[in-house]
């Protein structure tokens, strides 16, 4: 692997995690959340920190290889739509507490993320397969945040 490689690697981790630790830190869950109802198969709040620093840093890693695919191609227009949805979806949920605009948010990150695993398939397995466990943490999510629309 070329050293510029391992540079490029090193800016996907940086904005990656450190995007999401920014969003993170700057859109707390807070009293309101706190006070939602919730279903009974929401996770502890100490499983969010640990999940997302694994998923983010094998979102960077796909993303760096869906890089060397060509920055123009579907499968890196698609890892970036999905970032650009992820990193909105904090704020528009813990800032702005609009749990429906988080559900549109949250749904269209999960068939990004399924379109980002199927163009992906093919051409890099590796980077496909990275996205499997986020595609199931986020469906899991997507019916959380199902469930506090309906709840609240």
């Amino acid at each position: 692997m070329a050293p510029r490689s391992l540079i490029t690697l090193g800016l996907f981790i940086l904005v990656v995690s450190g995007g999401g630790l920014l969003i993170g830190a700057t859109n707390l869950p807070g009293a309101w959340y706190a006070g939602l109802v919730k279903p009974g198969f929401t996770p502890p709040n100490w499983l969010f920190g640990p999940v997302w620093t694994v998923l983010y840093l094998a979102i960077a890693v796909a993303g760096w290889r869906s890089l060397a695919l060509g920055a123009t191609r579907a499968p890196f227009r698609l890892w970036t739509v999905q970032l650009v949805l992820n990193f909105a979806w904090s704020p528009v949920v813990f800032t702005l507490h609009r749990l429906d605009l988080g559900l549109g948010l949250i749904l269209a990150m999960l068939i990004t993320i399924v379109l980002f695993i199927r163009a992906t398939w093919t051409q890099d397995r590796i980077a496909a397969l990275l996205f499997v466990p986020y595609a199931l943490w986020v469906g899991y999510a997507s019916a959380l945040n199902a469930s506090l629309v309906t709840l609240n």
